[in-house]
């Protein structure tokens, strides 16, 4: 039989040579030879039983019927249903048979199409189950898409069945016509099998639709078509994410999009939650990333948190956008990174503007240096003058209110007076020493022997080793300065609070020895214990000179450059805790060996002063003198009384008590000890931590200076 062929106008841009339009509109009726395909009774006659030509006719009825999805009369259907997953979306499994005394030729020919019919009932069924709003917006425009290729396909059928009315069609050219769309088609099936198998949706469906195009890249015409259904699919997507990075808002009602919003996190836990749960878990990445977005998934997330903090900073702003920043489909251009990299850039540099111009991140940063890091002391000093006596307490006999108003008298008196933020400081008494602090600080590495951590708590612990400042942090600095933050700044100042209390007292009994050089001291327990507090001296100054000009002021102006050049609240907080870690590690917070022989040696040196009004006392044979009342104005005081006596009598009233002279060199034995034993443990922890280096160059010199 004669074929003619047809030129192409392609909807989907796939080269076939059929024709595509409009669906004929002329109704299929029953052929003028179908009243002989049945016998007298009204029963179908076995199609062997007509001739080889009459035959093909039939066949070629019954395939066009089977096209469609429609059973013929010599061509069925059986269908097998699945619902394996239990729930909505069934899985149909379409197979097509012939009557078995059709003639072999006919039925390899018509078994050849089959795959093209079980084709387009799968497709068909997808397409009626993923219509529904329910199962997400990407799968209702993949079904759109696919519905609008079926009626292309539909369209191919009715010309077909057109030639044939007209009696121009074999069987061998209906084979001819839908070949070129056999490749398209099962592609699209194969990929509805495993979309249905696994019940995807979202991104899932658009990895399934860009991985089976590469796998076509073979085939043009079929990659093309999986490309072009992949970007009609994703529009939707495109949308929510355009939302998001535009306007920072997540429009996902079915649960699609990438990026996760927990609600029950709250920007005021940020001051409370060690974790900063907020800040990192606020937004999140889900499982899922579309492969053409995994790359820039980091950014995209970023983008949307930095619109969403201006938002609740009631700092309304959008990103602006015009017909080139559309995301309406993805190409080979890549023209959608470059509007999601311009979105981000906008948000990180309004964000950052807005934490530093209208609320001081800066001038925040220098006010917690002044107080917690003490880079203006001079409120310190008064304050440790008034709350002696409370600082002097046992832990449950500590009022933390009496504390704070003391704070704030001091505050009041000093320079810090000007300095407007020192109403944000407050005082706090932890409950644990410094040492233990350490070890249960979260995400921050311990280093440490086996055998020598011992964590156990002095015996009896006053405010002075547990006092600490706390800073008030408004929302949005609270996202730099958060708990984790803070904490980390108390702990530095626990330790630099703790070595000026200890310079204080060590200051207090070299005033004393200096009240009694007009003695004759030479040869006596004096001058040994003069000597022994001059070394003590010399290691506390040694240590707070590391501490401060050492590691906390070079760290901190290497932080303030970085800072000028970040471009990114992100990282901003990146190089914050950059310093305050490095800071950490170098005041030996990190290394416990270290600090616990740092301890120890702060201890002697607090017993020795301690003892030193009865040292001398015991020395020096006087009448009782009148003190006023206990520690450092007791000793001036004493230390003026002792000046009135005249130079001739002092000669006499010197002393040679051994209880006195055994219990400086107990202190001095003891001293020296724990300085050599300090000495190799610097020497061996500067290898892997070079920083130590200089401060074993100290102490050692220290300890040597005898």
């Amino acid at each position: 039989m004669e074929t003619t062929s047809y030129p192409s106008t392609p909807r989907w841009n796939v080269d076939r040579p059929f024709l595509t339009g409009r669906f004929h509109q002329e109704t299929k009726s029953t052929s003028r030879f179908a009243d002989s395909f049945t016998s007298s009774s009204g029963a179908e006659k076995a199609i062997g039983c007509y001739d080889a030509g009459v035959q093909e006719l039939i066949v070629i009825d019954d395939l066009l019927s089977a096209l469609v999805g429609v059973e013929g009369r010599y061509v069925s259907i059986k269908r097998k249903v699945n619902n394996a997953h239990g729930n909505d979306n069934y899985d149909f499994s379409d197979s097509f048979q012939v009557d078995p005394s059709m003639d072999l030729a006919l039925q390899e020919m018509a078994k050849r199409i089959f795959p093209l019919c079980e084709s387009f009932v799968l497709i068909e069924q997808f397409v009626e189950s993923r219509s529904q709003f329910k199962n997400g917006l990407v799968n209702h425009a993949f079904a759109a898409t696919l519905r609008a290729f079926l009626l292309d396909y539909e369209a191919m059928v009715a010309q077909l069945e057109h030639q044939f009315r007209l009696g121009r069609l074999s069987i061998q050219g209906l084979w001819f016509y839908c070949q070129p769309m056999m490749g398209s088609m099962q592609a699209l099936s194969t990929v509805i099998h495993k979309a249905s198998a696994n019940n995807f949706a979202g991104s899932a469906v658009l990895n399934l639709l860009q991985s089976q195009a590469k796998a076509m890249a073979g085939d043009n015409t079929v990659r093309s078509l999986l490309e072009k259904m992949t970007q009609c699919a994703s529009n939707a997507y495109l949308g929510i994410l355009e939302r998001w990075i535009y306007e920072g808002v997540i429009d996902d009602p079915y649960g699609e999009f990438f990026i996760a919003e927990n609600k029950s996190l709250q920007k005021e836990s940020l001051t409370l939650d060690y974790d900063a749960k907020f800040w990192r878990q606020r937004y999140s990445l889900n499982d899922g990333i579309p492969s053409f977005l995994a790359n820039i998934a980091g950014k995209i997330l970023t983008t949307g948190k930095y619109l969403n903090v201006m938002r609740e900073c009631g700092h309304n702003v959008q990103v602006p956008t015009s017909e080139n920043s559309k995301l309406m489909s993805f190409g080979s251009n890549h023209h959608y990174l470059e509007c999601i990299k311009v979105a981000y850039e906008f948000a990180s540099g309004e964000l950052l503007n807005l934490i530093k111009e209208k609320y001081d991140l800066m001038g925040k940063l220098r006010s917690i240096k002044h107080y917690l890091l003490l880079d203006q002391g001079d409120f310190l000093v008064h304050f440790m003058d008034i709350a002696r006596e409370e600082l002097n307490k046992k832990l449950d006999e500590i009022n933390v209110e009496k504390l704070q108003s003391l704070l704030d008298i001091a505050l009041r008196s000093t320079a810090a007076a000007a300095d407007p933020c020192h109403e944000d400081l407050t005082c706090c008494v932890e409950r644990s020493s410094l040492l233990k602090r350490t070890a249960t600080l979260k995400g921050v590495e311990i280093r440490t022997s086996s055998d020598s951590m011992d964590l156990e708590e002095p015996v009896s612990i006053t405010g002075l080793e547990t006092f600490s400042l706390s800073y008030k942090v408004q929302w949005p600095l609270s996202i730099v300065l958060s708990r984790k933050a803070l904490t980390k700044y108390q702990m530095i100042f626990r330790l630099l609070f703790h070595c000026k209390h200890v310079e204080r007292q060590l200051c207090g009994a070299w005033q004393v020895h200096q009240g009694v050089r007009a003695f004759n001291t030479s040869g006596t327990a004096i001058s040994r214990s003069s000597l022994l507090c001059r070394s003590m001296l010399k290691f506390i100054n040694s240590l707070l000179h590391y501490l401060t000009f050492e590691v906390l002021e070079p760290n901190w102006h290497v932080m303030l450059n970085r800072l000028q050049t970040a471009k990114s609240i992100d990282e901003v907080i990146q190089h914050h805790d950059f310093f305050l870690d490095k800071c950490l590690r170098e005041c030996l917070l990190r290394l416990p060996d270290l600090l616990k022989k740092v301890g120890r040696l702060k201890s002697l040196c607090l017993q020795y002063a301690a003892a030193t009004q009865w040292l001398i006392s015991s020395s020096i044979d006087l009448p009782k003198l009148e003190e006023p009342s206990d520690g450092l104005e007791s000793e001036k005081f004493k230390l003026k009384q002792l000046k009135l006596r005249s130079s001739s009598r002092v000669k006499k009233v010197i002393v040679r008590d051994p209880t006195v002279t055994e219990s400086i060199l107990k202190f001095e034995r003891e001293f020296n000890a724990e300085l050599q034993s300090l000495g190799p443990i610097l020497s061996s922890s500067s290898q892997a931590e070079p920083y130590l280096t200089h401060l074993a160059q100290l102490i050692l010199g220290v300890g040597f200076d005898k």
